[in-house]
């Protein structure tokens, strides 16, 4: 599972069993990730967390670097039969705009920020996938 963490929002993607391709999961309220993760993983099985940690553009810690470390820090107290990853996520909101962009979807649809954090994890999960499939 990866997820897209932000201060009010956090995109969520999946992968397939065989971990071929990702899928948009969902889009969740920060402060509910917790209950939403918890009953997901009652629900379905996962093997670890790649989450999304922001950095500038020279590498280093940005605004949202601190939270996202700390979402991560909390997945591994949850979850410790669970590998957690952090991921550069770099550009991935960018990749998103241009996929809906894309996508042919109206103005409405692309001002959906709960659409973009959705892809941007998807974004995350596969290249993640691409990375580890080698």
């Amino acid at each position: 599972m990866a997820i897209d963490p932000g201060a009010r929002r956090c995109g969520l993607a999946v992968t397939d069993p065989l971990r071929i391709i990702a899928s948009a999961l969902d889009t969740v309220d920060t402060a509910d990730l917790p209950v939403f993760l918890q009953r997901y993983l009652a629900k379905e099985p996962v093997d670890g967390f790649v989450v999304g940690v922001p950095s500038g553009l020279d590498g280093n810690a940005t605004d949202g670097t601190a939270h996202a470390m700390a979402v991560a820090e909390a997945l591994r107290k949850a979850y410790p039969q669970c590998f957690v990853e952090e991921v550069d996520e770099r550009f991935t909101s960018v990749l998103a705009e241009r996929t809906l962009l894309a996508s042919g979807k109206g103005r409405q649809a692309r001002r959906d920020k709960g659409q973009l954090d959705r892809i941007s994890a998807t974004i995350l999960l596969q290249d993640w996938l691409a990375r580890h499939s080698r």
